[in-house]
C-alpha cells in the first residue's frame, strides 16, 4: 500500500506543480449562464455556483492544501523536536515544565484549538499555518523525548559527553539523528492532518477566503446544492479523501521500512 500512498502524492505534487499552468480554463473565469452544470468534455467536473470551472479550482486547491501541509509539518516538526531533544537531555525542571505544557495542549482537541486560535486572530491563510503549527509541535515532542530518553543512555552519547562534547553538539550529531526515521514517519502522517484540518478551517470560512481556490471552500460552497449539483462537492470531497489516504499509506509504509522492529528480516 506504501506503493500506493507514494503514487497518490506524486500526483498531487505534479498537479500542485504543473496542473494550473496547463489548465484549459482560468479558475477564477465565470460563465453565470451556465452555473452549476454537471461534468461535461468541456468541463470535465463541471461548474459551480457561479459557473467557474471545478477541475481547475480543484488543480489550484492541491496547490494551497500541499503548500499548508508542507509549512505546517515543517514549523511544527523543527519546534516539536527541538524542545523534545531539550526536555529528553536535559530532564530535570526543564524537562518537567515542556512535559506539563504538552500535557496542558494534549488535553484539548487541536481542531478547536485551531479554530479558537484562527478566530481571534482572524481568518486567513497565514493565520491557518500559524494556528495549526503552534499546536503540531506538541506530538513532536513528545515522540522525540521518549526517543531521546532511550539515546541518551547509549554508549556513543556518554563517551561524546566524557570527551567534552557540548550540549548542542552531543544533541545535534548524536542524539538527534537516532529521532529521525520516527519523526520522518510523523511528519508524513503529519501531512493529511494538515491537509485536512486546513480544509475543515476553509469550510468554516476560518482559512482561505474566496475567491481563492480551497477544497475546503470548494466544499463549504457546494453543501447548499447536495441535491441538484452534488459534483460540486463530490470532487473536492474525493481529492481531500485520496490526498489525506495517500499520506497515510505513505507513512505506514516508511514506518514498516524505518523501524527495525517491524522490518521484515530478510
Amino acid at each position: 500500500m506504501s506503493k500506493v500512498g507514494a503514487a497518490i502524492v506524486l500526483i498531487a505534487v505534479v498537479a500542485a506543480l504543473f496542473g494550473p499552468l496547463a489548465a484549459r480554463v482560468d479558475p477564477a473565469a465565470q460563465d453565470l449562464s451556465k452555473r452549476l452544470d454537471g461534468p461535461s468534455a468541456t468541463h470535465w467536473f463541471g461548474l459551480d455556483e457561479l459557473g467557474r470551472d471545478i477541475f481547475s479550482r480543484v488543480l489550484a486547491g492541491a496547490r494551497i492544501s500541499l503548500m499548508v501541509g508542507i509549512v505546517v509539518v515543517s514549523i511544527s516538526s523543527f519546534i516539536g523536536t527541538l524542545l523534545g531533544s531539550i526536555a529528553g537531555y536535559l530532564g530535570g525542571a526543564i524537562d518537567e515544565g515542556i512535559s506539563r505544557v504538552i500535557d496542558i495542549l494534549l488535553a484539548f482537541p487541536g481542531l478547536l484549538l485551531a479554530i479558537a486560535l484562527v478566530a481571534v486572530l482572524g481568518p486567513s491563510l497565514t493565520n491557518v499555518v500559524l494556528a495549526l503549527s503552534l499546536i503540531g509541535w506538541v506530538g513532536y515532542a513528545r515522540l522525540v523525548r521518549g526517543q531521546v530518553l532511550r539515546a541518551r543512555e547509549f554508549e556513543f552519547v556518554q563517551a561524546a559527553r566524557a570527551l567534552g562534547a557540548t550540549i548542542p553538539r552531543i544533541l545535534t550529531k548524536h542524539v538527534i539523528p537516532t529521532a529521525l526515521p520516527a519523526v520522518t514517519v510523523q511528519a508524513t502522517l503529519g501531512m493529511g492532518g494538515a491537509i485536512l484540518a486546513e480544509a475543515a478551517l476553509s469550510f468554516l470560512g476560518l482559512g482561505v477566503q474566496p475567491p481563492t481556490p480551497s477544497w475546503g471552500t470548494m466544499l463549504n460552497g457546494g453543501r447548499t446544492h447536495l441535491l441538484d449539483a452534488p459534483h460540486l462537492t463530490i470532487f473536492p470531497g474525493l481529492a481531500i479523501a485520496f490526498l489525506v489516504l495517500g499520506f497515510n499509506f505513505l507513512g505506514d509504509g516508511l514506518r514498516d521500512a524505518l523501524d527495525p522492529v517491524t522490518r521484515p528480516r530478510q
